[in-house]
């Protein structure tokens, strides 16, 4: 083992207080520097922390940014989600193969550039996109994929790749991405207008209990969809034993079809820092970590720079807004391209520097979180949600909304509409009028919720967008009338197979037979008895996994099962000669035909 690999190992781990717990910022920087993890800097790394060398090796095997194995020097980052194919990321995968000489998950033989697809990156509003290592590439056609290749050897700098700013923050000379925020509708709450530190101040002149009280009036709900009473969870915590306690804002949106927190992020950090930091006043904790997805590594800078900015201003760190007693904090936790760690308790193991496996609950995060202490995990949309709540008061924001889901909602909506991007609209809003304004009025089927959601037939765009009816953490996605809703379906279960963590059987193996079973009958050769056995299989899978990824990941066969019932029933078959559909006697006996130089007569019958 070389010196140089140790002296680097040794800086990087002092640079984060040789913390084990900041693991993943330590393997991130490492790869960042050596382009992968080999064997030697595991080994090197597990003596410098006093950790096993296992436990380094699991973790950059667990996430699909790192790599035990030699990348190129610039990695292509092609999103090959559903949605991204629609708009034509089949050509362009095409196209940079072409040009690169290789196959996606190859490098090129002179260790330049390593091609790879990945599920999404939260740009589906302006795709085919791509990363290029934490440059993001929108609007991508096989033209521009052969420019960006030609560049990238020419000059081998992926910032050269942006020409053209995109709107808002995104041309902040800390952000310069091409990335377009794609704001269609503004509403009261969340892109309303803002007095900077006015909620903080407000929360600082009453008691922690009473910001709760406030909190609880305005009725608000958890906005990632499960839609759990935040003013509950935060008296939960406050009223667990243990110290210290946490504020975690789960900033780590991946499924397809969702990109609000991005915008939300990019053009109104201060609202949810000012939610964190009241969040932390309410349940006594005086650390916040932001968990930010790996695919928004791009605003990383700017976000820090925001930080800094509120603690020169008396809004964080040190005695906010002149309180001795009352101190607060914000650091960033990168992700590293999990899916699986947008559930609560697997985002908390990876910020405590291990593989995002879900944990079991109970003990659920508000008794034993982070660490093992009472910690408070909110989305960036709820926390916006508390520093609107708190500057105008829970009156206000109960003005809005419907009986059951008050305030309003902010909507990702993306696929075969006239104008994609983000909605906040009120909820019970009615789902044909959420249509109306994207311009996808003629849509065949709507998926809402992500993947994981409901996909919903024309017959039901009269049902609303709210927790009694259509829950949703934001992603609507729009399918028009020539599209085939089971291909769909087989798409979001290789989304699942993919991310899932592989803790448990029923999500591990049962995605993979649900796909396979709903891939023969698209294919012409299922029977009627298959819906049967993907009716009792999904159901299986969603009440025996073990985490809300396995329990949500059938809902793809479930509701198309429910409501495009006729799609199904018009490609399966009955058997009327006592052979399996799926078989294929006369592909099986071909070899044997070739063979003996005749045509088999039961084959051919």
């Amino acid at each position: 083992m070389s010196a140089s690999l140790e002296a680097t190992t040794r800086e990087v781990c002092a640079a984060c207080g040789r913390d084990r717990t900041r693991l993943m910022d330590i393997v991130r920087t490492l790869q960042e520097r050596l382009g992968y993890i080999g064997g030697d800097t595991a080994a090197a790394l597990a003596r410098e922390l006093g950790i096993h060398r296992v436990e380094v090796e699991s973790m950059v095997s667990f996430y699909a940014f790192l790599s035990h194995r030699p990348q190129g020097r610039i990695v292509i980052r092609l999103c090959n989600d559903y949605l991204d194919r629609m708009l034509g990321a089949d050509e362009v995968a095409a196209a940079f193969e072409a040009e690169l000489g290789i196959r996606f998950g190859q490098t090129t033989p002179d260790g330049a550039i390593t091609l790879q697809h990945v599920p999404c990156i939260g740009m589906c509003d302006q795709g085919p996109a791509a990363l290029v290592n934490d440059v993001v590439v929108t609007e991508l056609s096989s033209d521009a994929a052969r420019r960006i290749v030609r560049e990238l050897r020419k000059h081998g700098d992926p910032a050269r790749l942006v020409t053209r700013l995109g709107d808002g923050n995104n041309a902040h000379p800390l952000v310069r991405a091409m990335v377009n925020n794609n704001i269609r509708r503004r509403g009261p709450v969340i892109f309303s207008p803002m007095v900077r530190g006015e909620a903080i101040r407000k929360a600082l002149a009453i008691t922690p209990a009473e910001v709760i009280r406030a909190v609880k009036t305005a009725r608000l709900r958890g906005r990632g969809g499960a839609g759990f009473p935040t003013g509950m969870k935060w008296e939960f915590a406050r009223a667990a034993a243990g110290e210290p306690k946490y504020v975690v804002c789960n900033a780590d949106e991946g499924e397809p079809g969702t990109f609000k927190d991005r915008v939300i992020l990019t053009e109104l950090p201060d609202r949810v820092f000012a939610g964190m930091t009241i969040a932390g006043y309410a349940i006594g904790a005086a650390e916040g970590v932001l968990y930010l997805r790996g695919e928004y590594a791009y605003l990383r800078k700017y976000l820090e720079d925001v930080l800094a900015r509120r603690r020169a201003d008396g809004l964080l760190g040190q005695q906010i807004c002149g309180r001795s007693d009352f101190s607060f904090d914000i650091r960033i936790q990168m992700g590293a391209g999990a899916y699986v760690c947008g559930e609560e308790t697997a985002l908390l193991s990876s910020c405590e520097g291990l593989r995002g496996d879900p944990k079991n609950r109970p003990p659920f995060p508000a008794q034993k979180g982070l660490f093992g202490r009472p910690t408070v995990v909110n989305n960036v949309e709820t926390l916006a949600c508390v520093t609107k709540i708190l500057e105008e008061g829970p009156a206000t924001f109960c003005e809005l909304g419907s009986q059951g889901s008050p305030g309003t909602k902010v909507l990702s909506i993306s696929g075969d509409c006239r104008s994609p991007g983000v909605f906040e609209v009120p909820f019970g809003i009615k789902l044909s009028e959420v249509l109306a304004l994207a311009g996808g009025e003629d849509a065949l089927a709507v998926q809402v919720g992500g993947a994981s959601g409901q996909m919903v037939a024309r017959e039901e765009f009269d049902r609303t967008i709210c927790y009694d009816d259509l829950a949703t953490g934001g992603s609507i996605m729009v399918f028009g009338p020539d599209r085939n809703v089971l291909e769909i379906a087989e798409s979001f279960l290789d989304f699942f197979i993919e991310e899932s963590c592989g803790y448990c059987t029923p999500c591990r193996v049962g995605n993979v037979l649900l796909k396979e079973r709903l891939h023969r009958i698209n294919a012409g050769q299922g029977e009627s008895a298959d819906l049967d056995y993907l009716q009792d299989l999904a159901q299986t899978v969603k009440t025996m996994s073990r985490c809300g990824l396995g329990q949500t990941s059938a809902n793809p066969v479930l509701t198309t099962l429910k409501n495009f019932r006729v799609t199904y029933n018009a490609l399966v078959r009955k058997r009327t000669n006592g052979l399996v559909p799926a078989f294929d006697l006369a592909a099986a006996v071909g070899a044997a035909e070739a063979l003996v130089g005749r045509k088999s007569e039961h084959a051919h019958a």
